[in-house]
């Protein structure tokens, strides 16, 4: 069964057990889940990797099927989930669970993922597709967020704000907080309050240490690296923006596989590529295979958890990543 990201109200009084959550916007999938499944939750909360899940299947089948003595509710979240996953949660719905929740998380899918087509067809389980943002829904992010805090941002700046987060509402969110805290102390906010606020206002950008991570100018990265104070904040943004430029470059490496030319794969792109930025992402696009990049997210994803469990070391942790390739 399809419930779309936007029918949230249908999510929150649904009874069923299983909920695969795919796409590549991050953000969404978090709003889905924190929205959705924690907020108001006092019961145990259970996180795998899929790997985890194939690799030792009974630990996996314990947690599901034995109660919680003292928490209650079970809400189990497997992450990185793909059609490997498929046979075991098979399994699951021919299982009676009780007061358990199972959310999969996954990367896009395709239209013959079996994983996908289980969830699609089954009528005893939600499937919710997440797309990438786009300026419409990015604007309504800055709408929803202003109306609950009250207070108000001009249209130049909201345009700014947009443009920065590059497509992904978590930079925007971080951005809004700051402006949000700054407005407390300052009633009228500005541009140039803008500009000299946003990490992503530095000479050299989280964007630029990015692309030319991806783009493999060690010298560059090196550079940025040497001119920034990047805090753990900035790391985890840094993760996250390495993270969905290595999708997009997924993408993009997968129609040049299919001996489509590189110029053309980085045009007929969708959302489309600005013109300052395709000669970078032609380098980065050269520069890589697809195994590799598939690598490099799996990577990506890795050091995440990591930066997360020791902030105080992140800097020292993405410094070492992005200089080593």
């Amino acid at each position: 069964m399809i419930i779309k990201s936007f029918e949230l109200e249908k999510l929150k009084s649904s009874k069923f057990k299983l909920h695969l959550i795919y796409g590549n916007n991050e953000g969404i999938k978090e709003e889905i889940i924190n929205n959705t499944y924690l907020k108001d939750f006092s019961g145990e909360i259970i996180k795998y990797d899929e790997q985890e899940i194939i690799n030792n299947k009974d630990n996996f089948f314990s947690n599901l099927l034995t109660n919680s003595l003292f928490k209650g509710n079970k809400l189990i979240i497997i992450s990185r989930g793909s059609d490997k996953l498929t046979n075991v949660l098979i399994e699951v719905l021919e299982t009676d669970i009780i007061d358990v929740k199972v959310i999969i998380k996954c990367s896009n899918l395709e239209k013959k993922s079996k994983l996908r087509n289980l969830f699609e067809k089954e009528k005893h389980v939600i499937c919710t597709p997440v797309y990438e943002d786009d300026a419409r829904s990015l604007n309504s992010v800055i709408q929803n967020f202003l109306r609950e805090s009250k207070f108000n941002l001009s249209q130049e700046i909201k345009n700014i704000l947009i443009e920065r987060s590059k497509g992904d509402r978590i930079n925007l969110k971080n951005e809004l907080s700051k402006l949000k805290n700054l407005s407390v102390s300052k009633k009228t906010l500005k541009t140039e309050d803008i500009l000299k606020l946003s990490n992503l206002a530095e000479n050299y950008s989280v964007f630029e240490l990015s692309d030319n991570y991806l783009a493999k100018n060690s010298k560059k990265v090196s550079n940025i690296l040497n001119e920034n104070n990047y805090s753990s904040e900035d790391c985890v943004l840094i993760i996250r923006t390495i993270l969905n430029k290595s999708k997009r470059l997924l993408k993009i490496r997968k129609e040049i596989d299919k001996n489509i030319n590189i110029d053309q794969a980085i045009s007929d792109f969708k959302p489309p590529i600005f013109w300052k930025e395709k000669d970078i992402i032609k380098k980065q696009a050269q520069s890589w295979s697809t195994s590799e990049v598939k690598e490099i997210i799996f990577k990506i994803n890795d050091l995440e958890t990591l930066v997360k469990k020791n902030l105080g070391n992140s800097m020292l942790f993405v410094s070492n990543f992005v200089s080593n390739y």
